[in-house]
């Protein structure tokens, strides 16, 4: 019996090592991993420039404290701040505790200008911001929150696309809006330039602070460095997390001089969060990200992906009903049951994995080939043949 908690229903398969698109299993099983620690390996597995980059500074120093300066820490920043929005980052270790962040920055604006009871953040209903006690509150979905009472107050909520809905949840108490720009665990749901555009006014016109959550669809995996790029919006306030460790766990938060002059020394901290150890492999990754034509390439993948999907889509409209992403973000909506496509898949070495909508998602590395593409296509039309 395992001493681990059971939290997960896990496969019944484990690896033994990964190299770029691939994992290699103990069974003696090579698989096409489109799954990448659910778009966190950015730069697939067991990366060369990666590794080193970790190697080099594990023979340094892994570990300090935030009581003191860690250039690393401050070159990462400085990075992000030169290629987003940002004025400041906050560093941290996972999705979740950025969005958290992110929370408690809004509120300690409003606090800071001394509207306390302007506190309260508004959010699609069954969207996905994280684990922690505020974010699955904040994720508005029943089944996250049962068993965990009371409820965590300060969140309202309005249906995806509910624009009527949005606009009447908005009271003198609303401190920010938060949406993820691309809908992950909520189905590959993508939140249209036009509204990005809309909320970045109304938000504007409100004095509301505009949270977007990027956990997911950030850090290139959309195509664009970051998603609302493409909607050419400026935001308050950005979490992200999963690709900007490329494998090694790092969250941030991404703020403008609005929010950041709301927070003071003491008001927020991490113990992990910034380690060098870390932010050698934040560094890393965008040593290779900001290489000329690696987004170019991603969009294009990307775009060549999703064209020949829908082809697929078009053969078997009886398997498919859609086909959803941008970007290396992509989800295939199924009339019939997604867990039994999903063992399909993997029975012939593709592996994939479930978002909301009866979804499964593809989420290779960036660094994915077209060849490697051709591949998952012809297995996923293999399947559909079985499910026709």
């Amino acid at each position: 019996m395992s001493a681990i908690l059971n939290t997960y229903n896990r496969k019944k398969i484990s690896f033994k090592r990964g190299k770029g698109s691939f994992l290699y299993a103990t069974n003696g099983k090579k698989y096409l991993d489109f799954v990448q620690g659910i778009a966190v390996n950015c730069l697939g597995h067991s990366n060369t420039y990666l590794n080193n980059a970790v190697q080099k500074q594990l023979k340094k120093v892994w570990h300090v404290s935030n009581v003191f300066t860690i250039p690393e820490q401050e070159k990462l920043a400085k990075r992000l701040k030169q290629k987003t929005f940002a004025d400041y980052v906050f560093f941290q270790n996972s999705g979740a505790e950025a969005t958290e962040a992110a929370i408690k920055f809004a509120r300690r604006y409003f606090y800071s200008k001394g509207k306390t009871k302007k506190n309260r953040v508004l959010c699609i209903k069954n969207s996905f911001h994280g684990r922690t006690l505020a974010t699955i509150y904040a994720s508005g979905s029943k089944k996250m929150t049962e068993g965990f009472s009371p409820k965590v107050e300060g969140f309202d909520h309005f249906n995806f696309g509910d624009h009527r809905k949005l606009e009447r949840s908005i009271t003198k108490k609303t401190a920010a809006i938060m949406v993820e720009t691309i809908m992950g665990e909520g189905g590959i749901k993508i939140i249209p330039d036009y509204c990005l555009k809309g909320l970045r006014k109304l938000c504007n016109k409100k004095n509301i602070l505009l949270i977007l959550d990027e956990v997911q669809c950030g850090i290139g995996r959309s195509g664009k460095f970051m998603a609302y790029e493409y909607a050419k919006i400026k935001p308050d306030i950005v979490p992200i997390a999963k690709g900007i460790g490329g494998g090694f766990p790092i969250g941030a938060v991404l703020v403008n001089k609005k929010v950041a002059s709301g927070m003071k020394p003491g008001t927020h901290g991490s113990t992990f969060g910034g380690n060098p150890l870390a932010m050698s492999a934040g560094n890393a990754v965008l040593d290779v990200m900001f290489k000329k034509g690696f987004l170019s390439n991603v969009q294009k993948n990307g775009n060549f992906f999703i064209k020949n999907l829908n082809k697929i889509q078009k053969k078997f409209p009886n398997v498919i009903k859609e086909i959803r992403g941008k970007g290396l973000l992509i989800g295939i909506v199924l009339h019939k049951n997604q867990n039994n496509f999903i063992d399909s898949l993997m029975q012939h070495n593709l592996l994939t994995v479930r978002a909301a909508e009866n979804v499964v998602r593809l989420l290779p590395p960036l660094t994915v080939t077209k060849k490697e593409i051709n591949l998952a296509l012809k297995i996923i039309e293999k399947v559909c043949e079985k499910y026709k």
